[in-house]
């Protein structure tokens, strides 16, 4: 098992649908909003933050810390240079014009009962994004929610692209349902091409359009006008739509938007609503025959041509309709990617701006990239307007930052904030540079992020911007943490003192400003800095427990993975294995499709570590391969997600000796430095490769690298944890060159160190050496007294390769007092009932030291500890012979033997 903590990259920002639908529709409401606005947007700037996510045996992961923001979305456009093709339409589309349809036939009573919930969920999620299929409820809150896939939240795009493109989502809703008027094989499709197809001129439009206001309900001006007291009476029956229901207030919208347009926009829509209905007209000319002529899409076209003549009439509909038009088919047929013959697809800009929208909410809110096919689509949907929202630059920034694309991100956050400041001077220019300083950072370009980041906060005093203020110095907060000498100028010149007194102002300020994902995130900071001081772990608990508080009366459902994240680290380091598994179980259960990727790849990686711990490699692996792939697409995800395979592989090689995997494995790890990783997950790194320099009895390589990371770690004050492995590292290598008694005082100090800082599974190790040093002492009676107290706690952690040390530690005490037994049987100066006694208790102790050996070989065994195995299955030999058992013995050395032939097989 990797026996040390991993720290992961920064995430991504929150989502950004609170600051994108609060637009306003005029300007004096715009400038009224905009305070309130602008403080809504900070609320949420700090749900994407740096999480640690350590190595199961690492006891303090970092809380969140914020990655990447937008903080001023506008309407602005960009124009591309040289387009000649006509502007999008504003919001009215054919796919509009068919959910208008739907309602009117919800209003009529012609859906029936059982199609009225399919019908409401379909008008919902494409009206007001809300999915009553995947909605809890209190008679239902778990069912469906919980087999959603990271694949699932894709949907409402994929849904909006068909629905925009094609009819035929509209054909599978209502193709399975009655019409409610029960008349033999009459569908509800049937009623809905009806009102399509009745659509049969643009006067015919005209009218539909003036005519769908009587779906509302009147208003009480409007019946005091017609001297009505309520609308009863006159309903008869019949469904009207509340004006400020949701349904209600798109057909209003509906109706102000088409009385705005021009002629020629209302012509343009007329075109391309005839082409999107044309799919249906084979369908509609084989139940209506007396409706299927060739021009049956216009019936001025169809009643004239009698009178005009089919020759002047078709010459008529190429001027009318223009490329739609082919003599021999009547209309083109569409193709998958969007219309043919230099025809736009039938988006308008509300589409596009909707589906940018929801894009960047899926990108900050979860941290995934786009799927390929949504992307490769929507590119199309941009290619029919002369002018591009300006958001699709922050998208097209978002994707190529999580691609790994540093040039092409650095150049589209440049053009979103020139296209969306142009006009703000520098209100807004605090985050332009903000995002510029994190996309620094995440690249490894960490000298730059700090100049960057010192010009954020100069900018965000000059326009008393304290909301940014706090932003930046909790950034700086959990850089430092990460790279202390980069900061380290600046924390002694600092007014705020330690860190300790950084969190306080940052948690009193984040309260009074009511930024409560930064409050919750400064009290796990925290809680993390008591962990990492060896500080009480009462308080820490005190410091998590308000932070649970927080989240759960703000539902901060995105913070429960930091949260659930040091609830492993603590539940870890009080050696409760159990627990930290069972958060994990839980968090991936039931909390994982509300996180970010990063929280649920951070928390599997640590799941699949205690399977590991346990010798469960192969679930292990599976458990790791089981992640989203397009997840996985990501460039830092994908980097963490290889180096903790690697990591895994590297720990199994080394318990299996496979030193020329491991040379493989390591010669590519090694080259992963602080600008490519975390300062802890290069720790990792390093501990392993001591341990391969050990197996390779390189002993000089592996004392220097000890030494010198020691004096890493005490120059930038790193975790007490990581100090207690190396000094339980540097005793197990005076132990390898046959001097263990040199590590009496390492091993008595890192057990001092562990104790303090109540880290229990360290706590064991450090005993274990402790155990080992008394044992070459011949303080056989102590070291087996010692190691009989841990024993069953050791075995609480679930960490196979530690409990099956104690075991073999406990197997060389026994084995030392039988041999002590052995000289009081022996012994001139001793009576025959003490010589008696000493040979009764010498074989007891050799049977314990057996079965100790049985239980080392056994956890060994787990791991796949191969020289482990091979060494105790020597001392079970040895032991077998002293009892005089010479088969058994026999069979034991025959087992070493052939553990022997197959490690010098894999090493060639």
């Amino acid at each position: 098992m990797v026996e040390s903590q991993i720290s992961v990259h920064p995430a991504t920002a929150p989502s950004l649908t609170e600051r994108i639908r609060g637009r306003a529709q005029h300007s004096t409401q715009h400038q009224r909003q905009h305070q309130r606005q602008r403080q809504r947007q900070h609320q949420h700037q700090h749900q994407r933050q740096h999480q640690h996510q350590h190595h199961p045996r690492q006891p303090t992961p970092t809380p969140q810390t914020p990655s990447v923001l937008i903080l001023s979305k506008t309407t602005t456009t960009t124009p591309l240079e040289g387009h000649t093709r006509p502007i999008m339409a504003r919001f009215l589309t054919p796919a509009k014009i068919g959910l208008l349809a739907l309602i009117e036939l919800y209003v009529e009573g012609a859906v029936p009962n059982e199609g009225i919930i399919p019908v409401i969920n379909f008008l919902a999620s494409n009206l007001i994004d809300c999915d009553l299929s995947t909605a809890q409820s209190p008679n239902n809150n778990s069912n469906n929610n919980k087999n959603l896939t990271p694949a699932d939240r894709w949907k409402k795009a994929e849904s909006t692209l068909r629905l925009v493109t094609s009819i035929k989502d509209f054909e599978t809703l209502l193709s399975p349902l009655a019409a409610a008027d029960k008349l033999p094989g009459r569908r509800l499709w049937d009623r809905f091409l009806e009102k399509l197809w009745g659509l049969d001129s643009l006067h015919k439009l005209h009218e539909f359009f003036a005519a769908i206001p009587g779906l509302l309900c009147r208003t009480k001006e409007e019946l005091r006008r017609l001297g009505l007291e309520d609308e009863e009476g006159e309903l008869g029956g019949r469904t009207r739509l509340g004006r400020n229901s949701p349904f209600g207030a798109f057909v209003r919208r509906a109706h102000v938007e088409f009385v705005r347009l021009k002629f020629e926009r209302v012509m343009e829509l007329w075109r391309v609503f005839v082409r999107y209905r044309q799919p249906t007209a084979g369908y509609w000319a084989r139940r209506h025959p007396q409706h299927g002529g060739r021009l049956s899409f216009d019936q001025v076209l169809t009643e004239a041509e009698g009178e005009w003549g089919q020759k002047e009439t078709g010459e008529l509909a190429v001027v009318a309709y223009g490329r739609m038009l082919l003599p021999a088919v009547g209309l083109l047929a569409r193709g998958e990617g969007g219309m043919e013959g230099g025809e736009t697809l039938p988006v308008s800009s509300d589409d596009v701006e909707g589906l940018l929208e929801f894009q960047i909410e899926q990108i900050q809110k979860y941290g995934n990239r786009i799927p390929p096919q949504i992307r490769d689509r929507f590119r199309n949907f941009l290619k029919g307007s002369h002018t591009v929202p300006s958001l699709s630059h922050y998208l097209n920034f978002s994707d190529a930052w999580r691609s790994g694309d540093f040039p092409t991100s650095f150049d589209y956050l440049h053009r979103y904030f020139d296209y969306t400041m142009q006009n703000r001077d520098r209100l807004f220019y605090q985050y332009a540079l903000m995002n510029l300083a994190i996309v620094q950072s995440d690249f490894g370009c960490h000298k730059e992020a700090v100049a960057t980041m010192l010009e954020t906060v100069s900018t965000a005093r000059e326009n008393r911007d304290t909301t940014c203020l706090n932003f930046a110095l909790n950034w700086f907060f959990h850089f430092g943490r990460a790279h202390p000498h980069l900061v380290r100028e600046l924390e002694n010149n600092s007014m705020l003192g330690s860190g300790k007194e950084t969190l306080a102002f940052l948690r009193v300020k984040a309260k009074e400003t009511g930024m409560w994902i930064l409050w919750s995130s400064a009290l796990q900071s925290e809680a993390k800095l008591c962990l990492a001081n060896g500080e009480s772990v009462a308080v820490a608990f005190e410091h998590m427990v308000r932070s649970s508080q927080l989240i759960v009366e703000r539902n901060m459902k995105t913070m429960m993975g930091a949260q659930i994240s040091m609830a492993i680290a603590m539940w870890d380091r009080l050696g409760l294995s159990s627990m930290a598994s069972m958060a994990c179980q839980v968090f991936l259960s039931c909390h994982a499709r509300n996180s970010v990727f990063d929280d649920e790849l951070k928390i599997t990686c640590r799941l699949a570590g205690l399977l590991a711990g346990k010798g469960k490699y192969e679930e292990a692996f599976a458990m790791l391969e089981s992640l989203d792939q397009n997840s996985l697409r990501s460039a830092r995800p994908n980097q963490y997600w290889h180096l903790y395979r690697g990591l895994l592989k590297l720990r199994r090689d080394l318990h299996r000796n496979n030193l020329p995997a491991v040379d493989t494995l390591l010669a590519q790890l090694l080259q992963t430095g602080p600008e490519d990783a975390e300062p802890d997950t290069v720790f990792i790194i390093d501990t392993l490769h001591i341990e391969a320099l050990v197996r390779r009895r390189d002993f000089d390589g592996a004392f220097t690298k000890i030494d010198n990371m020691m004096a890493n770690l005490g120059e930038n004050n790193r975790d007490v944890a990581l100090r207690i492995r190396l000094l339980i590292a540097k005793a197990h290598l005076f132990d390898e060159i046959n001097r263990p008694e040199k590590g009496f005082t390492i091993a008595m100090r890192a057990t001092s160190m562990a104790w303090r800082a109540l880290n229990i599974p360290l706590l064991w190790q450090a005993v274990g050496a402790l155990a080992n040093v008394l044992n070459s002492l011949s303080e056989f009676s102590a070291a087996a007294q010692l190691l009989l107290s841990v024993l069953p706690r050791v075995l609480e952690t679930d960490v196979s390769f530690t409990a099956g040390t104690l075991y073999n530690l406990l197997a060389d005490a026994r084995m030392g007092q039988a041999g002590q037994f052995f000289c009081m049987a022996v012994s001139d100066e001793s009576t025959e009932l003490e010589r008696q006694r000493g040979r009764r208790r010498q074989r007891e102790m050799m049977m314990r030291a057996h079965a100790a050996l049985e239980s080392a070989y056994k956890y060994f065994e787990r791991v796949e500890e191969v020289e482990k195995q091979a060494e105790v299955l020597a001392k079970m030999a040895t032991v077998m012979r002293g009892l005089g058992d010479e088969g058994v013995g026999e069979g034991y050395a025959a087992r070493y033997l052939s553990l022997r032939r197959e490690v010098e097989r894999v090493n060639g």
